[in-house]
């Protein structure tokens, strides 16, 4: 069973994408602040330079970058490149999605084996793929019937939503549910998630064996 040997110390990248109010990558950055994630962050890369969460950032003193995914529209491998380019004058050793909303290019999900997280706003592997995010989640849910949702901490992969799981934390779905009132229940949820999976993989507390994420006592 390999365990996954973060780099020491730490430094974590974050990809955002458009206008998202960078919530989760708050959350992320007070964990490394206050100590509870053993780490510091690198680098925030956006989609666009008016995003909320490059603001975040700039406030916290983290160096930021903009890769614009239009401008490599028919040049995959020239967005994996460019993004590369970034992490490694950066020395990444975890990227983690924070509303990052497209499907990462090949190259760099290849670079970064089991060093790629994301975020999803229910319990994978249900209500994800391609489209599913923000509020259509929520409405996906209430429609559905489920009494519970939650969010998903997961490795990434090629696909959407696919990658093996590393934490979820379950809410109830109540029966006065609208998608606003289930997304700010489970946006909690995500706070806690995304700063416990963080911590648990800069401690080097996690192992993985298939499809399954393992806590391990760390080193």
């Amino acid at each position: 069973m390999p365990e996954i040997a973060p780099a020491t110390p730490l430094r974590i990248a974050a990809m955002v994408s458009g206008r998202g109010r960078g919530s989760n990558l708050g959350a992320l950055i007070a964990a490394c602040e206050s100590g509870e994630v053993a780490g510091s962050f690198a680098v925030v890369i956006a989609t666009r330079s008016d995003s909320p969460a490059l603001e975040r950032a700039k406030a916290a003193g983290i160096p930021t970058a903009v890769v614009s995914p239009r401008k490599y529209e028919t040049d995959e491998a020239g967005y994996a490149l460019a993004l590369l380019r970034i992490l490694n004058r950066h020395k990444v050793g975890l990227l983690c999605l924070a509303g990052y909303m497209r499907r990462l290019p090949p190259g760099v999900v290849a670079a970064y084996p089991n060093r790629i997280m994301n975020i999803h706003p229910a319990l994978l592997p249900l209500f994800g793929g391609q489209g599913m995010y923000g509020e259509k989640v929520h409405e996906a849910v209430i429609e559905s019937g489920m009494k519970v949702s939650g969010c998903t901490v997961h490795f990434v992969d090629e696909e959407y939503d696919s990658g093996p799981i590393i934490v979820q934390i379950a809410t109830t779905v109540e029966d006065t549910d609208t998608p606003s009132s289930l997304a700010a229940r489970v946006l909690t949820a995500e706070h806690r998630a995304y700063v416990e999976a963080v911590s648990l993989f800069a401690s080097g507390s996690l192992s993985i064996e298939g499809r399954r994420v393992r806590h391990t006592s760390g080193s």
